[in-house]
């Protein structure tokens, strides 16, 4: 699916956090619920921040045309671009009414496998969290228009024939240790993806399509593209950017081991300090006072909090509601149509000191449903996923469990400009489900009722998921198990269900990935990567025109005929079928303590989701006070509109201009 380990990678800039929105995750993943919260009052929000680093003394001796202070009068004869943000245009890059302080206190239900930000088990939404506020690219893109921007490099060239990239990085550049940021360090990081003992051929892939870079002098890298591509600047300048001096020290083997759960030095606004990462039951960023580019305004009101903790709640939602209700958690995303009609009217919602909201945003819907493993039987049969799809009854879930929240899914890129009009509407259909079945072998049921083919072989498989998750998949068993089809549940914490799936150990896997700003399809679908472990090809999928396009579209400059090709992907991948689409939606639902400022909008325009707050959220200490009052009193406080309607509004102005 669209599940590329980078998605927070590449797309950069909401805030801090947007700086890393990288095409590939890419996600992105949203495999599991977090939530979390702010308690601006506590004690531990009274130590400071941190303390400064030595930073190295300014560098007056790289001369001007090699980068150094003065490059910025140069550059533009030199053929360099870079982008100054304008006045208007701040509040996208965070609020003038932010305030630094406080503790954000979030609750998670997994702990990272690792705290690395690359390499094997680097791709949960965790660990592009972490590279999101602790690490930088070169370039970022705009939070609104999606054009470059200013990040370790203060300026970029293009060839002309749009092979050759180079870029300056900004002498300001500190990494969390004091030391410089310098062209080396692009180098070391390109080395660490090509390395394959990190186990993740994704990496070999994408930065593949590049040579090595070269360190032109102390601060201008070059890299050369090896195939022509509208995305490798995007690539290659969003790529997260980690210290030479340190992996110089370490191949990629040791490199796995020794950062397994300790953190390089960063140039982000925050750090994880090794002494905050208690395996298996918290991690804590804190705020970097030192961080190098502070007084950007680009920067200067995000990444407002002084902490941030990351506690672990296993695989136990029910609770994570009650901690949140008894003020343990004071932000509380709602994953769950049960929960937020039945369950969100509390008494502290009805007297506003709990904040109900719907946030809608322009956020690609992603992907969600079953996801077959099409290396094994049974699902090895296009006729057997065809039949589980057509018994697979989402709307009737939509209706009577999901209170009618949703819209159905039907493709990979659901409610955007590259969904394929053609794909099949799919709908409830047990008479085609049983048809199929039938051309596939199985025509007869065994004393038990289960289907069985002509070996006697019964159409039985084996699904794991999270405790918590089973309300939403024994609807789909007993679906099943009325027309002889035999699936069986099992319970795996989230840790050992994402090792399987990487390694290819599962049958159909519930998927829940996030959408791609700017689809990338090889990553997830590209046929060299289908028998490969720790891919985003999770369901071994395989296509020679699949990958003619992947091709294409990467050298593919014209939007237009960029978004025919998706359309016939998706298509196929529609045709192929290795997944029983679900349901989608384009908004974040939220609860959370009066006790906070944010921008109008609450979160990014295309990021849309909780950790938007991590960046341009920050602690009131008046609302707080105002709530502790309202609580002492049993008076109320102002109850806002449920619905944000600030993306969808700001499109209609737009396309009326």
């Amino acid at each position: 699916m669209a599940c590329d380990k980078k998605l927070g990678k590449l797309m950069i800039n909401e805030g801090v956090l947007m700086k890393r929105n990288q095409i590939f995750v890419l996600l992105i993943l949203a495999v599991s619920l977090m939530f979390w919260s702010c308690g601006g009052g506590d004690k531990e929000v009274a130590e400071a921040a941190g303390t400064d680093n030595s930073i190295v003394a300014k560098d007056m001796t790289t001369p001007a045309q090699d980068g150094g202070y003065g490059f910025d009068k140069l550059a533009a004869d030199l053929g360099y671009q870079t982008y100054k943000m304008k006045p208007e245009e701040q509040i996208y890059f965070g609020d003038p009414r932010a305030k630094k302080g406080g503790l954000f206190r979030h609750i998670t239900s997994r702990f990272p496998a690792t705290m690395r930000i690359e390499g094997q088990n680097a791709n949960y939404v965790e660990n592009s969290t972490i590279s999101g506020l602790c690490y930088e690219g070169l370039i970022s893109t705009h939070p609104l228009t999606l054009e470059f921007i200013p990040s370790l490099a203060s300026h970029w060239k293009i060839s002309d024939d749009k092979m050759k990239f180079w870029f300056r990085i900004n002498p300001d550049a500190r990494w969390s240790d004091g030391r410089e940021v310098i062209a080396k360090d692009v180098v070391a990081t390109w080395d660490l993806h090509m390395d394959e003992t990190i186990l993740s051929p994704s990496d070999q892939l994408v930065y593949g399509k590049f040579e090595r870079p070269v360190a032109e002098s102390k601060y201008i890298v070059s890299v050369v593209c090896k195939q022509l591509s509208w995305r490798n600047l995007l690539y290659f300048g969003g790529m997260p950017i980690l210290p030479s001096y340190y992996l110089n020290q370490v191949d990629g083997t040791e490199y796995l081991k020794q950062y397994q759960f300790k953190m390089m030095p960063g140039t982000g606004a925050y750090e994880i300090k090794e002494e905050d990462i208690i395996n298996q039951e918290s991690f804590t960023f804190t705020r970097r006072p030192d961080y190098w580019a502070k007084d950007d305004p680009m920067n200067k009101y995000s990444a407002n909090f002084d902490k941030i903790k990351f506690s672990v709640v296993k695989d136990n939602n029910a609770l994570m509601f009650e901690k949140f209700k008894k003020g343990e958690c004071d932000f509380y995303t709602v994953a769950a149509a049960r929960e937020w009609v039945e369950e969100t009217d509390f008494d502290a919602v009805k007297k506003g000191w709990v904040q109900k909201k719907k946030i809608y945003s322009e956020k690609p819907a992603g992907t969600s449903g079953y996801a077959f493993n099409m290396r094994k039987w049974p699902f090895d049969d296009k006729r057997v996923r065809m039949a589980f799809t057509y018994l697979y009854n989402r709307e009737k879930m939509n209706e009577e469990m999901y209170y009618s929240e949703y819209s159905m899914m039907n493709s990979l890129y659901s409610g955007s400009v590259y969904e394929n009009p053609n794909n099949e509407k799919v709908h409830y259909n047990p008479e085609k489900a049983v048809k199929l079945l039938k051309e596939a072998g199985y025509t007869k049921r065994n004393e038990e009722g289960w289907l069985v083919n002509k070996d006697g072989r019964v159409l039985r498989f084996e699904m794991a998921i999270q405790k918590g998750a089973d309300y939403m998949v024994t609807p789909v068993q007993q679906m099943m198990k009325e027309y002889g089809i035999d699936m069986q549940i099992k319970y795996e914490d989230g840790n050992t269900s994402w090792k399987n799936l990487m390694d290819r150990n599962f049958t159909i896997f519930m998927q829940n990935w996030s959408g791609l700003v700017f689809p990338n399809p090889e990553t997830s679908l590209k046929s060299e990567l289908a028998d490969e472990n720790n891919t985003n090809n999770i369901s071994g999928f395989k296509n020679a025109r699949v990958d003619e396009l992947c091709d294409e579209y990467d050298v593919t400059f014209d939007q237009a005929r960029r978004v025919e090709i998706i359309r016939e992907i998706d298509g196929i991948y529609s045709d192929i079928h290795p997944a029983a689409w679900g349901i989608a939606r384009n908004y974040q639902r939220v609860l959370y303590w009066d006790k906070f400022g944010y921008p109008e909008y609450m979160v990014g325009r295309y990021t849309g989701d909780y950790r938007s707050a991590f960046t341009l959220w920050w602690f009131e200490p008046a609302k707080e006070q105002a709530l502790k009052e309202a609580m002492a009193k049993d008076t109320s406080l102002p109850v806002g509109d449920v619905d944000v309607m600030y993306w969808p509004e700001y499109l209609k102005a737009m396309n009326k201009e």
